[in-house]
């Protein structure tokens, strides 16, 4: 768990991690640099989730080994089902990381919502969906590894 009082915010308790993958973990289809380390961190204090239309159709290799749970969805009404998904773990816990326009419900329903502008960029839906940009999914990582970060960013 990541238990963290920010001031002029609210006090986040936050047990789940849930991640888009293209565009935020990956990259056409591949796992960028620097990703199981962080997340295989991470796990230590969180559940983790990936969830996916998977674009590139390499979500489950890609995460092999990686101590997380995979959601591929289909290819109709994938906002909808990523922010079903948020609702059955618990919104409070939530803490959802993503950039593009099937992840806004998502970053909207979470107690945390990261957006991550990366290659792909962040489509305008995310963007107002979100508490939180970040350059790249590295940030976002970071800001759940170091606390204090996010203390910086969210104060009142």
């Amino acid at each position: 768990m990541i238990d963290v009082a920010i001031p002029g915010f609210r006090r986040l308790e936050l047990t789940d991690l849930v991640c888009d993958f293209n565009g935020t973990l990956a990259s056409d289809g591949v796992l960028l640099s620097g990703i199981r380390d962080r997340v295989s961190r991470l796990a230590k204090r969180l559940q983790i989730h990936v969830i996916s239309g998977d674009t590139f159709g390499t979500a489950r290799s890609q995460l092999t080994e990686l101590a997380c749970e995979i959601v591929i969805l289909p290819a109709l009404e994938q906002a909808q089902a990523k922010q079903h998904f948020v609702d059955g773990l618990g919104r409070n816990g939530v803490v959802a990381v993503g950039n593009g326009r099937n992840d806004a419900l998502m970053l909207a329903a979470a107690a945390l919502g990261i957006g991550v502008c990366g290659d792909e960029g962040i489509a305008a839906e995310a963007l107002q969906s979100c508490a939180i940009v970040v350059r790249n999914i590295h940030d976002a990582l970071d800001l759940l590894l170091s606390e204090k970060r996010l203390i910086a960013t969210l104060r009142g």
